[in-house]
């Protein structure tokens, strides 16, 4: 049964976003939707959910159809109240007062323990928050849920935890979720929906084997059109010929001829459509400047302690050498953010007399944070560069459009940009920085799906040397040569994340 149809849709806004877009949203269906930064995800996902009216075409929905809409930010009104009472204010006013027990029963579904029930929504982390606008749509019982980057801000045991319940809903629910997460995509859809500019792709696989498929098929378009070009371009050339002898002969039928042969070109060439290229969101490239050291860091039993000195774990003797990617690997709370603080610290000349913890004098540490707390909000891009590197101002704004940003952009406060434009311009700012090692926390974060690839290539092709921690496990698995645990109290090397990944999964 069909209970959106979506005719012919299309939205411009300044650009166009998407057109010509048809697709039946039936029960059972999971639709992940994927497209760059800024291409109309979350605006196809407010078409449907009735709060933006298209520029063109129809959406339909069943009699009494309700659709849930989670998005990505949360509404300040509901930084006050509890997680409790931001939920139970989804509820119409007559249900708040006779059915609350519905709110106790999303919180169950959802694991959302006892303690932070009565926490303010504004003192939860990032991760509780979206899963407190989950649960308020959630508790209103739609028939259609549509979810915004969900796995934003989430660590590995809340992404297990939402993909076992998503993956417990009612088959007869469907849902449309709009993520850059590719594992997340894989494990919790049946169809993937490439949103484009003109035709949109749909297919009825998980997002890997429908992206290997989009691939071919732009693969064959590409052949196809090359082929039909080079056919007209046949065309043409024995039309000159033909023309040629025509005009020396004097033959009428000869000119005939050229006028046919010219015309089966044109409209070879008019019907010919060159393959789908995406419109990049902006270029990601670092450098490995390089070190002739072979052992970069040493940790000889270090011991990494909150900031008021209470001991987390020991590290016991390792060692970063050069062209080691090693992810870590662990837990909230165990330690991970203080051990990148005290490497960075050390690597960078802040504190070099942290016990058991040695740097190579050679090295140029890149730095990026989840944060993004090197941009400062109220300067703009050119600034940001021109401030901290000597480029000067054209080299600048050629860096900056690289990039990403156009000059408009380059001159607008920091602030005022995406996630996705702010994480370029810090990857662009790393860049320049010109390291041989990185420390790199959810460096993917804010990057789209071609953003996280761009990166993965450049981490792997320079063979840099980096420590990283991240949430991302197509990232991990795919960027990651080493990888180090901390557990129990200890860092251990461990073969592969999988163990880790199941155990987050398990402890979810």
């Amino acid at each position: 049964m069909t209970l959106i149809n979506i005719r012919n849709l299309g939205v411009t806004l300044g650009t166009t976003l998407f057109s010509k877009l048809n697709l039946a949203v039936t029960a059972g269906d999971r639709i992940g939707l994927v497209a760059a930064n800024g291409r109309g995800k979350s605006t196809l996902l407010r078409c449907l959910a009735g709060a933006l009216e298209p520029t063109q075409g129809d959406v339909t929905r069943a009699r009494g159809l309700t659709v849930g809409h989670v998005e990505q930010d949360v509404p300040p009104a509901l930084l006050p109240l509890s997680f409790h009472e931001a939920v139970l204010q989804a509820l119409p006013a007559d249900q708040q007062m006779h059915e609350g027990w519905r709110v106790d029963v999303a919180l169950e579904s959802l694991e959302v323990p006892e303690d932070l029930r009565e926490r303010a929504v504004g003192q939860l982390s990032g991760g509780w928050q979206r899963l407190a606008m989950l649960a308020r749509v959630w508790v209103t019982e739609p028939d259609v849920l549509l979810l915004d980057e969900p796995t934003n801000h989430l660590d590995l045991g809340k992404i297990a935890r939402l993909e076992e319940w998503m993956n417990g809903l009612p088959r007869d629910v469907p849902v449309i979720i709009s993520s850059h997460d590719r594992a997340f995509l894989d494990a919790t859809t049946n169809r993937t929906l490439f949103l484009r500019p003109e035709q949109s792709a749909v297919f009825a696989l998980r997002y890997t084997e429908a992206r290997d498929a989009l691939d071919e098929a732009d693969a064959s378009d590409e052949r196809r059109y090359q082929r039909d070009m080079k056919t007209a371009q046949q065309l043409r050339q024995q039309a000159a010929k033909l023309n040629n002898i025509g005009i020396n002969s004097g033959s009428d039928l000869l000119v005939v001829k050229t006028k046919q042969l010219k015309q089966r070109a044109e409209k070879l060439e008019g019907a010919a459509k060159p393959a789908h290229l995406e419109r990049s969101s902006g270029a990601i490239r670092l450098t490995n400047s390089g070190t002739h050291a072979k052992v970069l860091v040493t940790l000889d039993d270090a011991t990494v302690s909150t900031p008021d000195d209470t001991p987390l774990f020991r590290t016991g003797k390792q060692f970063i050498c050069q062209g080691d990617r090693i992810v870590l690997l662990g837990a909230n709370g165990v330690g991970k953010s203080r051990l990148v603080a005290m490497l960075r610290a050390v690597i960078s000349g802040a504190d070099t007399a942290l016990a058991g913890i040695k740097a190579t004098p050679s090295l140029v540490l890149g730095y990026g944070d989840q944060a993004l707390a090197d941009l400062i909000d109220s300067e703009t891009p050119m600034r940001t560069i021109t401030r901290r590197f000597d480029v000067g101002d054209q080299r600048a704004r050629s860096l900056l459009a690289g990039a990403g940003m156009t000059i408009e952009m380059q001159d607008k406060p920091v602030g005022r940009l995406s996630g996705g434009q702010k994480a370029r311009l810090g990857m662009l700012a790393l860049r320049l920085t010109n390291p041989n090692f990185y420390l790199l926390d959810e460096p993917t974060n804010h990057l789209d799906i071609e953003g996280q690839e761009a990166l993965e290539a450049e981490l792997t092709a320079h063979q840099a040397s980096c420590l990283l921690v991240s949430h991302d496990r197509r990232f991990i698995r795919n960027v990651g040569n080493r990888f180090w645990m901390i557990e129990r109290k200890k860092l251990i090397e461990v073969e592969s994340p999988e163990s880790f990944f199941a155990s987050a999964a398990l402890l979810s």
